[in-house]
């Protein structure tokens, strides 16, 4: 599907409605999505419950004894939005340290892509990133902006558990980890942040749209900020966007 082109309205049980707006990751597509959000969000329809951002596409959530579905879709067709209403208002620098024992996997990626492991480095910390989305486990942050020199398929098996903070990479998207688990993902390097924290009152430190970039740490730097972030300070530095 096209970035502009009409979004497909699906049904996720009797009181969803999934607005699609295409089946790739793109920029322009995440943009609709977040624009959509903020929209319905200022909006504040009865019946609406809860608004879910995806990738490329926004989950509603809504009382069908408040507002139908058919009244729910001329709603949303009825609504025009601007992707300058997706517009990144905060961008996170978040320390990442690319040491070996954190990216495991660095010099494997720089073998697949032939190029040096430094230069899979320079491109990961030169990017900005996209918050996309959370899920799959809480905090888990899906981001979008990956350079495409990195692009490389999903590990063909599964490895066995990473720590806590991973910073990984496959399938031209990133990905900050919040949980130990085995994973199909490269890893890249890991941060000391918490990007999910039950004891904040944000309890994920970056909102969906918010832009990322990663700032290289070496491996003493690491300890030291690890230590403050299990104190409970946050260690990214945060600055608002005109």
């Amino acid at each position: 599907m096209a970035a502009n082109a009409e979004p497909k309205f699906l049904d996720a049980g009797e009181a969803a409605l999934v607005v699609e707006f295409g089946r790739t990751i793109e920029p322009d597509i995440h943009n609709r999505v977040l624009a959509l959000d903020a929209a319905l969000t200022r909006r504040a329809l009865p019946g609406v419950v809860e608004l879910v951002p995806t990738i490329r596409s926004l989950m509603i959530h809504y009382d069908p004894l408040v507002i139908d579905r058919a009244a729910l879709v001329d709603a949303v067709r009825g609504i025009g939005t601007s992707t300058a209403e997706a517009k990144p208002q905060r961008r996170w620098t978040i320390p990442c340290c690319y040491d070996p024992q954190f990216g495991e996997d660095i010099a494997a990626i720089a073998a697949q892509l032939r190029m040096t492991p430094e230069r899979v480095v320079a491109l990961h910390s030169g990017a900005t990133f996209q918050a996309y989305m959370y899920g799959f486990l809480p905090g888990f942050c899906y981001l979008g902006g990956l350079p495409k020199e990195l692009t490389v398929a999903r590990r063909p098996t599964i490895r066995a558990p990473h720590p806590t903070g991973t910073i990984m990479i496959g399938a031209g998207m990133g990905l900050i980890t919040t949980f130990s688990m085995p994973t199909g993902w490269w890893l890249v390097g890991r941060t000391p942040e918490r990007m999910f924290s039950l004891a904040r009152q944000d309890t994920f430190l970056a909102a969906v749209g918010d832009e990322i970039k990663f700032a290289p740490i070496d491996l003493a730097t690491f300890n030291a900020l690890d230590a403050r972030a299990a104190a409970g300070e946050v260690v990214a530095q945060v600055a608002k966007l005109a």
